[in-house]
Parts: C-alpha cells; structure tokens; sequence
C-alpha cells in the first residue's frame, strides 16, 4: 500500500460487516465488559455443574476425530454443537452471534478481535516451533525468494495467521509496507487469487501446497519457504463465556482433552494419515505423509511468559504498519488457566 488513504480503504474493505456490528453493539458490548471483566477474576469452579453446554469449533471435525481415535475419556459437559470454522473473522463473527463458545485459533485473531472492539481472551497454548506455512507463487513466476516480493502482489489476510507470518517474513527481509502491495483477500480465497494471477505470493498451510504444487507447479508455479513462525496455536473465548462460572469450568475440562489430542495425533502419524488426510481430504498418502514430516510437536507451556512477549511483538508489528492501534497484550490472556494443558501432558511436551 503507498499511501495512508489506501491503508484506511484497506482496512474497511477488510473488517467490512464485523466493524459494523462492533459500531451498532459497542455501548452494549462495553457494558457488558465493563461486568464482566469483574467476573472473569473469580476462581475456576472445582467441577462442571451438571446441564452444562459449550459449542466448540472444530475445523474440518479434527477435534473429535482426535478424541476418537485417541479414546479419551468422555466430557464432563455436552457439546452442543460442533462448529466447523476456523478462520480468524469467521470466529470472530461466530462469537459475535453467540454461535460459539470457543476456538482453536492462531494468535493474531485475539488481536484483531480487541481491534474490532470485541472482548475475548485466551485460555490455552501451544507453541509451535517450527512454521507452518511456506509462500506459494503464481504460475510462470519468477519469483524465488522473499527478497524478489519487492514491486509484487501479495495476498494479505489481517486477522489470520498466514497475516503476521508475512510481515515478519518482510520485516526480516527488510521490505517496507510500502515495497509491495498487500492485496486484502482471506486465507480460503488465497488459491483462486493464485491460480488466476490475481496475486503474485500468497502464503500457503502446509497441508495446502502439495496439492497445489502438484497441479501447477508444472506451469511455472513454486514454493518459497521460510523460517518464520507462527508461535502460538491457542484456543480463545468471549468473555460473556468465561464469566459464566459453568461455561468456565467446563472450558478448564475440555482444556487437557484439546491437549491430549494434539499429543496423540503427533505420536500415531500413519493412523492420522489415513483417517484424517487420506479418507477425509482426498489427498494420497505420500502427500499426506509429506504433511506430517513438516508438522510441530505440539508444547504447552506451563508459564505464558515467552507467549505474551510474541503476542505483544505481533500487536506492534501491526501497529507499526497502520493495521490496529497499539495497546497491551496483557489483556487478552486469562490467567486462571494458565498451566492447565501442561499439568495434562507428561514433561517431553512441556515446552
């Protein structure tokens, strides 16, 4: 973007319904924080009480195919539904709707959702430590490293991981805001903008490039990797959830099943493999098997320490690009969780 009024266009073509529900609801949305803020300090409740309901996201039904396969113990609350979302504005509307109780995100949605003016905060982590994503060109690019994204167009998603993954990528090669154009699309629109040209870069999950690469990367198109990551994989709550004390202690119980999910599915990756990647994605097992080399032992930290200090330097980051207005991180973390998902694993995925 080359000048502050196409920042200001971006940022409303991007925010778009979001920003205009957070105006019609804002008195009602700050009352209502203003309460409940009070309500989240209160200690977390020794046992579910009985009639308790959450609903939960689950991208592409991953949470429960990993409690199935794991055979984890039942929970002690009804899920009453299992959403299958998972983008960042996406969560973030759901929340707004009352459609949903909790997601499985990365970290930048957080920040997005305090920018947006709506209230959540994060219950649990896990750190990542090796990147999940890589950067995917158009077909017949001539683009082979970040420092070739100069004068490019680059698909560009605020509220999402593969956002922040890119500005750092620039900020490490010493690319302005200014060197490229950011072109705001969401990550579920990052293909089609590819495949037609529309952009020149675009980054790409892991799990997406091979399928991709396999159908262009005969015609000129090609991976770019990078070493930078996205270090947190989080789930997050509204803070009208977190102050219903049932809501909450339900939360603290899905917490170590969230974890021992992750740990399971990292330990049996041929079964995961076939049940997950082959039999409900349609991807082969070479492409899926190359997936899973690529994926992050999952660690969950028993302090959120190194966990703030990246989430602040991801606000800042954006911040420093015009994208969200600077604040503190510190608010978004709810502390009477911290610990819970490390307590649930044994000392290896500790981090």
């Amino acid at each position: 973007m080359s000048s502050s009024y196409d920042r200001r266009v971006f940022l409303a073509s991007l925010l778009g319904a979001a920003a205009g529900v957070a105006g019609l609801s804002g008195c009602a949305e700050s009352s209502a924080a203003a309460t409940d803020q009070g309500a989240v300090k209160a200690p977390l409740a020794d046992k579910v009480p009985a009639g308790t309901s959450l609903k939960i996201a689950s991208y592409q039904n991953v949470q429960q195919l990993q409690f199935e396969l794991a055979k984890l113990p039942a929970l002690p609350f009804t899920v009453s539904s299992w959403v299958n979302i998972g983008a960042g504005p996406d969560v973030i509307n759901a929340f707004r709707a009352k459609s949903l109780d909790l997601a499985n995100n990365a970290g930048i949605p957080p920040i997005q959702a305090h920018y947006q003016g709506y209230d959540a905060k994060i219950v649990a982590i896990n750190v990542t430590r090796k990147p999940n994503y890589l950067f995917a060109t158009k077909p017949g690019s001539d683009i082979h490293t970040v420092a070739d994204f100069r004068g490019k167009k680059l698909a560009f998603s605020q509220g999402q991981a593969q956002g922040v993954v890119l500005l750092r990528a620039l900020k490490k090669a010493g690319l302005k805001y200014d060197d490229v154009t950011l072109v705001p699309l969401t990550s579920n629109q990052f293909l089609t903008a590819l495949q037609s040209g529309q952009v020149d870069i675009a980054p790409l999950a892991n799990s997406q490039a091979p399928a991709y690469l396999q159908q262009y990367g005969s015609k000129g198109a090609r991976s770019i990797s990078t070493d930078v990551v996205d270090l947190l994989n989080l789930l997050w709550a509204p803070v009208s959830v977190l102050a219903d004390r049932a809501k909450a202690a339900a939360i603290a119980a899905y917490i170590p099943q969230w974890a021992k999910g992750q740990v399971w599915q990292y330990e049996n990756p041929d079964r995961w493999n076939e049940e997950f990647y082959v039999k409900t994605q349609n991807l082969t097992l070479p492409q899926a098997q190359a997936i899973t080399a690529l994926a992050n032992k999952p660690l969950f930290p028993p302090s959120w320490d190194e966990a703030i200090a990246w989430e602040q330097e991801t606000a800042d980051l954006l911040a420093e690009g015009g994208f969200v207005k600077k604040f503190d991180v510190s608010s978004l973390f709810d502390h009477r969780f911290e610990g819970i998902a490390a307590k649930s694993v044994s000392a290896e995925y500790r981090s």
